[in-house]
């Protein structure tokens, strides 16, 4: 008797081949299910856009259900001590299929990115008369990754043709250089610059397929691959495939969530909308113009899955999540100010602390624009600051030309009203800031506030740092837009009116690892006795706000009446970007790891976020209540009231 493992967001469960799991779906081990894929993939899977229009999550998951997608699973091998890693093959389309890597514990995207359900590396092949792989996979799962290829390919009595790059982001090109070793005659399409990328990257000759826009790869028996370029989502060499006789778009980045589960379509809407919300706003947002020009761009292909690298593939809530994407991006586009964001690719952390900033920046209301200044155009680049309110420069290496170019002619397009930052990258060869500041100054225009350092590997701080810093710069641009929008945002006597609701004073603290935040909170409410919750408003403007997604935890300290002046003045503060709030303030960590005031606060509760609904410039958090004490039982707690509901 055969068994698969089957990981379903817990304990690991063995299945007896042929069974179902909980949802109804089978699963197979991956060496022993080749059989039944090659009669899956007779059945005709273009009646995706009939599922697209079901109503209601229940019509989807049973629409899933009868589908009966086949999962074959791997072993399950650890990474380092604790972290299991596993592939899983799934059936996509006709003569496709896709090689999920599920990386299970991953909580960390790098380390300025939090993950509470792991997330997933997703390739595909596609059998026409030649065998494409479409992305790789993180080099993590080299072991893992090669043995399920090959068997793959064995089974069909494959060689590997094509590998389409998507991007040479490191996730899904990691095992090129593997592939490249092990399949030495393979073509390797991708964009000029990800091939310029790659080369470097692998350090191997290979046989290059540059392709542009429009341009086409028939791998016969019908599938012919058409490229959309599709650059800064979220790479600057990122780019589409779509295969017309399937319907399916392979996006690598865009669309996807960092969400592992051993279900690979997108069936429970639910489960996944809060991974989706916050996977776009880290990624995705700060490139929302870009996100709207690969829309454009794909607007009539007749496309009903998306294959995306992270995260389940999109088919069941198609219309929905891409709908969400157009409206979520048209917003930041209609942001009156704009900063570009002027980083250095595969330099130093330039590009992560650059998505950083630029999350830091979209927080705040404004729109972004990130530029590559070694592979941007000069025109383009004039375009781009003519258009910004605002520029944020990251350090370039000061030994490339390119990167001096890029000054250059960046130095000759700003002008004396726009508002500057100027940040590190922790490369090595970082042209020096004061530089940089100088250079700023000789043309009219100084930056708004002291550069960003970094002086060591970034760790949670000093990405909270850099967000912080964005954040600031774009509440600059923004403040009298924004004041404009408080005092209008009510009739007079509404805001006396709605002053009159009355709410406690908290202060609200958070920690992970070297990061922390605090604020004073007064909209403050329980909102269910089982579980016990309570409901925080939180601006997204907020520094906390990045420490209070769903997962995460944090503490609400209940102000003493009478005798909370001392915490009020403290974190009524405007701490610079990166300031530690508690510093100054005595506190203890509570059991979750957040601070816990030792003076002037009647009562802690311990909480974790449960939820959170956006507004238009709030999350309404839910969370729930998992331990607390009262620390004071003979005093009250302090009491806000304002005399109009425009402010705080």
């Amino acid at each position: 008797m055969q068994y698969s493992m089957n990981l379903s967001r817990g304990p690991a469960r063995l299945l007896q081949r042929g069974s179902k799991d909980s949802r109804g779906v089978q699963c197979f081990q991956a060496h022993s299910s080749i059989q039944n894929r090659s009669n899956h993939r007779q059945r005709h899977y273009r009646q995706a856009p009939n599922i697209i229009r079901c109503q209601s999550q229940k019509q989807v998951k049973a629409a899933a259900v009868e589908e009966k997608v086949d999962t074959g699973m791997s072993e399950v091998v650890k990474w380092g001590k604790e972290k299991r890693l596993q592939t899983q093959v799934v059936d996509v389309a006709d003569d496709t299929i896709s090689i999920r890597s599920l990386d299970w514990d991953r909580d960390r995207f790098d380390i300025e990115f939090g993950l509470q359900e792991g997330t997933t590396y997703n390739s595909f092949l596609i059998f026409g008369d030649k065998t494409c792989l479409v992305d790789a996979s993180h080099e993590k799962f080299r072991d893992l990754y090669m043995k399920t290829l090959k068997d793959q390919l064995a089974e069909q009595g494959r060689t590997l043709d094509y590998v389409v790059v998507s991007h040479t982001e490191p996730d899904h090109s990691g095992l090129i250089p593997d592939i490249i070793d092990a399949f030495p005659d393979v073509k390797i399409a991708g964009s000029k610059v990800a091939l310029m990328y790659l080369k470097g990257l692998t350090n191997r000759d290979f046989t290059q397929h540059p392709v542009k826009g429009g341009d086409k790869i028939d791998l016969g028996k019908g599938h012919e691959l058409e490229f959309v370029m599709a650059p800064n989502l979220h790479w600057p060499d990122t780019m589409f495939s779509f295969d017309s006789s399937t319907g399916v778009l392979y996006t690598c980045d865009a669309f996807g969530l960092h969400y592992c589960d051993s279900e690979p379509f997108d069936t429970d809407l639910k489960a996944i909308e809060p991974h989706f919300r916050f996977y776009y706003d880290c990624l995705m947002k700060p490139n929302a113009r870009s996100v709207l020009s690969a829309l454009k761009r794909t607007k009539e292909m007749d496309y009903s899955t998306i294959a995306v690298g992270h995260g389940p593939l999109l088919r069941y809530n198609l219309s929905e999540l891409v709908g969400r994407y157009q409206s979520w991006s048209e917003a930041v586009g209609k942001a009156t100010a704009s900063v570009a964001v002027l980083y250095s690719s595969d330099y130093g952390y330039s590009d992560r602390l650059s998505q950083t900033l630029a999350r830091g920046i979209t927080k705040a209301g404004a729109a972004t624009e990130m530029v590559d200044v070694l592979s941007v155009d000069p025109q383009e680049l004039v375009e781009i600051v003519g258009r910004s309110t605002g520029i944020a420069l990251m350090a370039p290496p000061t030994d490339s030309d390119t990167a001096q170019n890029t000054l250059n002619t960046l130095m000759s397009s700003v002008n004396k009203k726009q508002k500057v930052l100027i940040a590190e990258s922790y490369g090595g060869r970082d042209e020096p800031v004061d530089t940089l500041i100088n250079n700023f100054v000789g043309v009219g225009v100084e930056p708004v506030f002291d550069p960003v350092r970094v002086k060591e590997v970034p760790d949670e701080k000093a990405y909270q740092g850099i967000e912080e810093a964005g954040t600031r710069l774009a509440q600059i641009l923004t403040k009298k837009e924004s004041i404009a929008k408080m005092k209008a945002s009510m009739a007079p006597e509404v805001a006396k009116s709605l002053a009159r609701v009355s709410g406690g004073l908290y202060v609200i603290t958070a920690a992970n690892k070297s990061a922390r935040g605090a604020m004073l909170a007064s909209w403050v409410a329980q909102a269910s006795f089982e579980p016990l919750g309570l409901t925080v408003a939180v601006a997204k403007d907020r520094a906390i706000e990045s420490l209070m997604q769903v997962g995460d935890t944090f503490v609400m300290n209940c102000l003493e009446e009478g005798n909370y002046s001392t915490n009020m003045k403290h974190f009524l503060k405007r701490f610079p970007p990166g300031a530690d709030r508690l510093d100054g303030i005595a506190w203890s960590p509570a059991k979750n790891g957040s601070p816990v005031l030792e003076s002037g606060i009647v009562a802690y509760m311990e909480c974790r976020v449960i939820s959170r609904m956006e507004t238009a410039d709030h999350w309404l958090t839910y969370a729930e209540v998992t331990d607390g004490a009262v620390v004071n039982g003979d005093k009250k707690t302090a009491i806000h009231r304002r005399k109009v509901a425009n402010y705080y």
